[in-house]
């Protein structure tokens, strides 16, 4: 997966653009409205959806797995933007607990064990009443069942990215447990969930 991120990263550079993705904005409101002033990004790439939780008062802590990336988002967004270079699977970095965690198309790429490690992580590291939100691919995307069939849901379409897509099943059975308030459909690049929970 290093590898992979890391020749992507080279390769492609800002390969998505500067603005926010719309589960971003969404994200940002929710955190607004609950008084989130710290919060972590795993898999933060070179922080274009980083930027707009900071214009909006939050400290942002990433994880990334791509050097060129973190490089990357310190040039764009500033040296005092604090990114643990590394994979989500060693989670956690720090001993710190946040009040929001906002994990933007990461999980689908992780397989089962893994999935269920980054959300209990995740969860392990939120203060009391925080929030946590990911967003996933969900069956609607055009490329599901397409390309090699890894395991039930889980394909790979593009050499070394293996996605699992989710339907809403799959989303209850893996959230259930970590606070699971809402699931929302939206529609970025391709079509995703948008999974809300907060820590109780």
């Amino acid at each position: 997966m290093t590898e992979f991120w890391e020749a992507n990263f080279i390769d492609k550079q800002e390969m998505w653009g500067f603005e926010p993705a719309k589960s971003a904005l969404l994200t940002k409101d929710l955190f607004v409205e609950n008084g989130v002033s710290n919060m972590l990004i795993p898999g933060i790439g070179y922080g274009r959806n980083a930027q707009i939780f900071r214009d909006n008062g939050m400290t942002v802590t990433g994880i990334e797995i791509s050097r060129t990336a973190i490089d990357l988002a310190k040039k764009h967004y500033g040296t005092d933007l604090n990114i643990y270079h590394g994979s989500v699977t060693d989670m956690p970095f720090d001993d710190k607990k946040y009040d929001g965690i906002f994990c933007y198309a990461l999980i689908h790429l992780l397989d089962n064990n893994e999935r269920a490690e980054l959300i209990n992580n995740c969860y392990n590291q939120l203060n009391e009443s925080g929030y946590m939100v990911f967003t996933a691919v969900t069956k609607e995307a055009a490329n599901f069942g397409k390309g090699k069939r890894i395991s039930k849901d889980r394909y790979e379409f593009h050499e070394g990215a293996k996605i699992f897509y989710y339907d809403k099943e799959a989303v209850q059975a893996e959230f259930s447990k970590a606070g699971l308030v809402e699931i929302i459909d939206v529609n970025e690049n391709q079509p995703m969930f948008l999974i809300k929970c907060r820590k109780v």
